[in-house]
């Protein structure tokens, strides 16, 4: 599937609202049935929809006011790239998170990601 800029947007708008929420059925609609989330090259990809609710519900429990934008988007055939940044209050000490990075999205013939790739950094502030 050659997926459209339009399409594209769509997409990545719709992840950052169920990541944004915390909207765990949003979230894994996004995903088909056998899709991996890659989150650290040298671990295992999340895999399925259960590792991929498990992974918002942790999220969930360490975040406050999350935040998340896509900064700019590029389509290449069924793959989605963008450029993204995030911040949010951890919960455990109140320190400030933020994060830049790019992910890449492959999409299957069903508009729904396959596997979704992210590289981060990340800076920590502490509260106070």
């Amino acid at each position: 599937m050659t997926i459209g800029y339009a399409e594209a947007y769509d997409l990545l708008e719709t992840l950052v609202r169920a990541r944004v929420a915390h909207d765990g059925d949003a979230f894994v609609e996004l995903f088909a049935d056998d899709a991996e989330m890659v989150l650290d090259p040298f671990a295992p990809p999340l895999a399925g929809h259960n590792d991929l609710r498990a992974y918002l519900l942790e999220a969930a429990d360490v975040e406050r006011h999350y935040d998340l934008a896509i900064e700019r988007h590029w389509v290449s055939g069924d793959t989605v790239l963008a450029a993204w940044h995030a911040s949010w209050n951890r919960s455990a000490d109140d320190a400030k998170v933020r994060q830049a990075g790019f992910l890449s999205a492959e999409v299957g013939g069903d508009g729904r990601m396959t596997r979704l790739r992210l590289w981060t950094v990340t800076r920590e502030h502490l509260a106070g």
